[in-house]
């Protein structure tokens, strides 16, 4: 299936989303909800696993949008009950993917009932995982890592499902935040590091776990507070959330990416406005890497935050430069090589009239291969700019990301191979300037910058500082960061 938009190949892709509701009626439709607000966290597919006390488990899986899925009522009508979870995912390059097995939540019957889980992270070995897993004689239907955790828990000796998936998870390395249900239960869990956002939600007498809090608004439910890492929680219609830690307790390592673009900016992360985070970050770059120019520009959407920190900051007046067609949608037709040729414009358009004889602020999130970067610098040109000058809303991103977002090899990314300096001539702009760690981790609240010793979060695109070893990666040859 193609990126979603001709140039978003250029941009880091988080994995997927999870959300579950228990003791609401139809909670499928809550869930269809939830999904679409999370929809930027995954658009190849999505799917929803629901319980009814009479009719048992129900299941959907597609390809697509939630809106062009799970909308229609005689679909909805196939998953009844006060208990359902779902999930939207984007698939990592190769076959994954392609097959709708690979979809999840992934469903499992166990001795004492099934259950379903869906999951957002990456195992990081998953590889030795599944190998042990059949020479022992599983039987695998798809390409996900996830998968792995089904076939754990199959293989547990514990009494319960809850306890199972304790067991199983403690065999795994990475990162995971889990939605589960059982025939009563719905249970949400993080790994010890909280790479992964979960939150808990109120809906009226029932309860709700999601990715993010932008899609506890869409259902009207209150956040309750965010699931710990290293946290279980057990929650059912009658008793309400149940809560303990089963895995050795660790300094978290939140991944500091969604602050900077994963997240919704009207999600809450820590507390934390994830618009005034992103806000506070052009703040930051003003501060670190001050420029004379005429005009700051946004890339739409998610330069737009930073853009207006960092204009406010500069005192150089802020502008829509660049204007983005909000109908550009996955299928569009592409009937010949120069349609596609028009790459970019097919999707933005500049203000001309705005930008004509200005020296330009660009502002974006990130540089990861840097095609998206030059075709909007040149386009910026033509339109008659004076003058063309980058500053990322990001350090460079010079590592792949093992946790559950979608990175090209490392050689592929621009800052593996090039200095910054190196970086502006491959781009042909007049400057070129990304914020410091130390003053990303300031944006995101860390005052004194980031602590070298143990760092407040997970950073290793922009460090190679991974928290957790990726193993299997290592065993296919990946180099680590050589110790300073």
């Amino acid at each position: 299936m193609p990126p979603a938009h001709p140039f978003d190949d250029d941009k880091l892709k988080e994995e997927c989303g999870v959300f579950g509701v228990v003791g609401v009626a139809d909670a499928a439709n809550f869930v269809a909800l939830g999904l679409h607000a999370l929809q930027h966290r995954g658009q190849e597919a999505g799917g929803i696993v629901s319980h009814h006390p009479t009719e048992g488990f129900n299941s959907v899986r597609r390809f697509g949008y939630v809106r062009d899925n799970f909308t229609r009522q005689s679909l909805m009508e196939t998953l009844p009950g006060p208990l359902a979870i779902g999930h939207v995912r984007y698939s990592t390059a190769g076959s994954k993917g392609a097959a709708i097995r690979d979809v999840q939540p992934f469903f499992g019957e166990f001795a004492m009932g099934g259950a379903a889980i869906a999951h957002n992270g990456n195992i990081t070995n998953a590889i030795a995982l599944r190998r042990e897993l059949i020479e022992r004689g599983s039987i695998f239907q798809s390409s996900s890592d996830s998968e792995c955790i089904i076939h754990l828990m199959a293989r547990s000796l514990q009494r319960n499902i809850p306890e199972r998936m304790e067991d199983a998870l403690r065999r795994v390395e990475g990162a995971f935040s889990i939605v589960a249900m059982t025939r009563t239960k719905l249970i949400g869990v993080r790994d010890p590091l909280g790479v992964r956002p979960l939150v808990l939600g109120k809906i009226g007498d029932g309860w709700a776990l999601s990715s993010e809090t932008c899609a506890l608004d869409i259902i009207g439910a209150e956040l309750v507070r965010e699931i710990e890492p290293g946290e279980m929680v057990v929650i059912t219609a009658d008793d309400g959330v149940q809560s303990h830690f089963p895995f050795r307790k660790q300094s978290p390592k939140f991944c500091i990416f969604e602050h900077v673009y994963f997240s919704r900016p009207d999600s809450i992360i820590g507390g934390r406005s994830v618009y005034e985070t992103r806000r506070q970050i052009g703040v930051e770059l003003a501060r670190e890497a001050p420029v004379e120019a005429d005009l700051v520009c946004p890339v739409p959407d998610s330069g737009t935050p930073a853009a207006i920190g960092f204009a406010h900051e500069s005192g150089i007046p802020y502008g829509m430069g660049i204007i983005r067609n909000q109908y550009m949608g996955r299928t569009f037709i592409e009937p010949t090589e120069q349609i596609r040729n028009m790459g970019v414009r097919l999707k933005l358009n500049v203000n001309r009239a705005l930008i004509r004889g200005k020296r330009v602020v660009l502002v974006d999130d990130s540089v990861v291969r840097g095609t998206t970067s030059r075709k909007i610098k040149q386009m910026i040109l033509d339109a008659g700019a004076a003058e063309v000058h980058f500053r990322i809303a990001s350090p460079p991103t010079a590592w792949p990301c093992f946790y559950g977002v979608d990175t090209p090899q490392r050689e592929k990314l621009l800052a593996a191979t090039m200095s910054e300096e190196e970086m502006r001539e491959h781009l042909a702009v007049d400057s070129l300037k990304f914020i410091s760690l130390d003053g990303l981790y300031r944006a995101a609240g860390e005052a004194s910058g980031r602590n070298n010793s143990c760092p407040q979060y997970c950073d290793a695109c922009f460090s190679g500082e991974y928290p957790v070893a990726p193993s299997d990666m290592i065993a296919k040859g990946f180099q680590l960061k050589a110790a300073e």
